[in-house]
C-alpha cells in the first residue's frame, strides 16, 4: 500500500496555534498555557492537522484512535486532559501541548 504524503502548510500550522492560544486565554480556573517550546507546539499542530486530513477529525496526535466513535470523540484536540494522570502528576497534558500556568 502506498501512503499519500499529506502536506501541511506553515499557514495552517499558525492558524491552529492561534486557535489553541485563544482557547487557553479563555480559562478562568486551573489555568494552563501552550507549551512555551515552539518546536513542540508546531510539531503537535502538524500532527493534529494531519489527523484531520487523514481521519476527518482533529485527533490528538499522541493518542490511539480505536474506531469507536464515542470513545474517539474524547481524543479530539484539545482532549479532556485535565482528567488524565499526567495532568495531575506533571501539570501537563499527555503530549505536553498544554502546561499549567505558573
Amino acid at each position: 500500500m502506498v501512503r499519500k504524503i499529506i502536506e501541511i502548510s506553515k499557514e495552517e500550522i499558525e492558524k491552529q496555534i492561534k486557535i489553541w492560544r485563544e482557547f487557553t486565554e479563555k480559562q478562568e480556573k486551573d489555568k494552563f498555557i501552550l507549551n512555551p517550546d515552539k518546536e513542540t507546539v508546531e510539531r503537535l499542530a502538524k500532527g493534529v492537522l494531519t489527523n484531520e486530513k487523514n481521519k476527518e477529525m482533529k485527533f490528538c496526535p499522541c493518542r490511539m484512535i480505536m474506531s469507536d466513535k464515542e470513545q474517539d470523540k474524547k481524543l479530539v484536540c484539545p482532549c479532556s486532559f485535565k482528567m488524565q494522570k499526567t495532568w495531575k502528576e506533571k501539570g501537563e497534558c499527555w503530549c505536553s501541548l498544554f502546561v499549567k500556568a505558573k
